[in-house]
């Protein structure tokens, strides 16, 4: 199925007949943006709210129908063979839908260009000649910057037509990188349209090596959810958690470029320090401890032991009456609460109107006859108040953490049997802090104390929550995203031979434990459509050791020629290294040079001697910069066309343990789309030489 390229500008030229009806369509598209620039609200809103919600209802819609200069409106064609969802005639020809970013009408309310999203255009991306799904040909377009260049026909019914890879498919995957994250949608593959397509009930997690389309699956899931599930999600709302800040700006084009304007994004300590600053870091032993799931139950057992059984009975005077709650009434009500295992905050607001409601009951039996804001007054007695405030004390979680951390017989006598007496010494500090305000909380802590703020007053729950690279989650990084989608679903992606930190994820079935959806659905990716195959069998070397079981990625792509392996002499390698980025350069596309995090400083100075400009990650890429200095431990996540991978060993020998540093090494040398450059000095590691 051969491209065919701009022959003559002719009404019998293909070519020419879509470009026409590309230009319609923007112009189609222009118009709607009009209309709804010109729409007046004045008299239709009864007042001055109604009009503030529905102008800026209008003003997303203006804002959603902005014409995209350089992502193409529309990417594909289906020629249908019969009328979809209809009777026809005999011999009559089937319709033809233009497949794209968003929904276009023309003038008389007929459609141009169909949202991608729409079931009718899910042909597009699972019709095969095996199963044509009705389609008798499936066209793709090719572009060059927002110009229509080529087309593609595949034959789904032609026997005669030999089955082939996509050129303009493959062009597109290739096609070298320069400013964010680009468009993705016309190269969503089968696979990863099932996955992207199912249900909004149901969590859903990829497992998938590098290059496989993980971020793309994730980005695509959200996007189409929310075309699908409009009205709710736009209740419950949605959120994108990524690794890091780097990593979030570099995807935050692609969902305006999927029909998407609205989807909050976060990082995991984003979500978790409402309360405090993280201005420490933890050892890595301490880290692992405080991630631990069995933190959970400590934390439990510390707020519990605020509620301390009563001694007294209360007495509550009304007027010239007293009423007096014995203390065991009390004990059992309690108990009741501690049963129900009700939210620490809601069983403090609840006891003071189970012991107003014990005196309503003597009132009553006395002859009074009180309602519902007497017992509101009695809740709010000076002798009620100070019973709950003795028996179920308010607790500050932030200052509950701080108890634990600080306070060895305190967490000794609530870790008893959950964690060893060296694990407790490693989170204890050494130095306790006197405030809140004055503790150098680390990320973990925060965590913590996440945790406890939970344990006291329920977490507010989204409809729907991507998970990118959550393979790095700790234990207890799970179930504080596990708390932001408890009454929703999740998308759970990431690989877990990139988990680069010591408390990553072992297997899906535990994260998914932790996060709160054991009954998730766990999927593979394992087709590759980025790395080129020699970089990827190069770096599935590492597998065996870093994730043994684990399925190699198989790349599709065939690129001779695109790994280089050298040995070059200490003195004389960041000379190398520059001129490798130097010979990176004359290349189209975008170059990453990758380093240990102790080398960037001496290579920023390499690379400024040398008169190279840079970038950090993150930035985006120009076409005067187009080279990024990369810290390995920001890499994950990252894609450059080429990289130039400076030292392997210390990229190993930079993490806390050769495994972690192996997994690090993995990412790095899995980053490039055309072309990868190693150079070393040491020895490379035992698995890659």
């Amino acid at each position: 199925m051969p491209a065919h390229e701009f022959e003559s500008d002719t009404t019998t030229d293909p070519l020419a007949h879509e470009r026409a009806h590309l230009a319609a369509s923007r112009a189609a598209l222009r118009a709607m943006r009009e209309d709804a620039q010109a729409l007046d609200i004045r008299d239709v809103t009864a007042n001055w709210v109604n009009a503030a919600v529905l102008q800026a209802q209008i003003d997303e819609r203006i804002k959603s129908l902005a014409d995209l200069a350089h992502t193409p409106l529309f990417f594909g064609r289906l020629d249908y063979l019969h009328v979809v969802g209809a009777e026809q005639a005999e011999g009559a020809e089937g319709e033809q839908f233009y497949i794209g970013r968003r929904h276009v009408h023309d003038a008389a309310g007929d459609p141009m260009v169909i949202d991608w999203r729409a079931p009718v255009s899910q042909p597009f991306y699972r019709a095969s000649r095996k199963d044509p799904l009705d389609v008798g040909r499936r066209r793709r377009f090719g572009y060059t910057g927002g110009d229509l260049t080529a087309y593609e026909d595949e034959h789904l019914t032609d026997p005669a037509e030999a089955e082939q890879t996509s050129k303009l498919l493959q062009a597109e995957i290739e096609r070298p990188r320069v400013g964010p994250m680009r468009d993705i949608v016309a190269t969503i593959q089968p696979e990863q349209d099932e996955i992207v397509r199912s249900e909004l009930g149901g969590t859903v997690c990829v497992q998938g090596g590098p290059g496989t389309g993980k971020t793309a699956v994730g980005l695509h899931r959200v996007a189409y959810l929310l075309y699908a599930h409009r009205e709710r999600l736009a209740r419950t709302g949605t959120l994108v958690v990524g690794p890091n800040r780097s990593f979030l700006h570099y995807i935050e084009q692609v969902l305006p470029a999927l029909g998407e304007l609205e989807v909050k994004q976060a990082t995991v300590e984003d979500l978790v320090t409402g309360q405090i600053e993280v201005r420490g870091t933890d050892e890595a032993p301490a880290a692992v401890v405080k991630g631990d799931a069995r933190m959970a139950e400590v934390l439990r057992r510390a707020l519990r032991s605020h509620v301390t059984p009563p001694a007294e009975p209360v007495m509550v005077v009304r007027g010239s009456r007293r009423w007096r709650v014995p203390a065991y009434e009390i004990e059992e009500m309690v108990q009741e609460l501690l049963t129900r295992d009700m939210r620490y905050g809601a069983a403090h607001e609840a006891l003071p109107q189970r012991i107003a409601h014990a005196v309503l009951v003597r009132m009553e039996q006395a002859g009074e006859a009180p309602d519902d804001r007497v017992q509101n007054a009695v809740a709010r007695n000076p002798a009620v108040k100070a019973a709950v405030k003795a028996i179920w004390p308010a607790v500050d979680p932030a200052k509950l953490v701080l108890r634990l951390l600080s306070d060895p017989e305190f967490l000794a006598e609530h870790a008893a049997g959950l964690l060893t007496e060296d694990e407790q010494k490693a989170i204890l500090w050494t130095k306790p802090a006197r405030s809140v305000k004055t503790a150098k909380w680390s990320a973990a802590d925060a965590v913590l104390i996440d945790e406890a703020a939970d344990l006291v007053s329920r977490t507010h729950s989204l409809g729907h929550v991507v998970i990118d690279e959550a393979q790095d989650l700790s234990p207890m990084q799970y179930r504080a995203v596990g708390r932001r989608c408890s009454t929703g679903s999740a998308t759970v992606l990431g690989d877990l031979a990139q988990g680069t930190t010591p408390w990553s994820t072992q297997s899906w079935e535990q994260a998914l434990s932790h996060l709160g959806k054991a009954d998730a659905v766990v999927e593979e990716l394992t087709a590759g459509f980025r790395v080129p195959r020699d970089v990827i069998a190069y770096a599935s070397r590492l597998l065996p050791v870093i994730s043994p079981g684990l399925t190699p990625v198989e790349s599709v792509r065939e690129s001779p020629g695109s790994l280089s392996v050298r040995e070059v002499a200490l003195d004389g390698l960041d000379a190398a290294v520059v001129a490798a980025c130097e010979e990176s350069l004359t290349h189209e596309g975008s170059i990453g040079l990758i380093a240990a995090d102790a080398r960037v400083p001496a290579l920023a100075d390499a690379l400024t001697a040398a008169g190279h400009t840079y970038l950090s990650p993150g930035q985006e890429t120009t076409a005067e910069t187009r080279l990024t200095l990369v810290p390995a431990s920001l890499a994950k996540g990252l894609e450059y066309d080429y990289v130039v991978l400076d030292e392997p060993a210390a990229v190993v020998d930079g993490e806390p343990d050769e495994r972690t540093g192996l997994r690090r090494l993995y990412v790095a040398l899995t980053r490039a789309v055309s072309g990868l450059a190693v150079l070393h000095s040491a020895p490379l590691p035992g698995e890659l030489a």
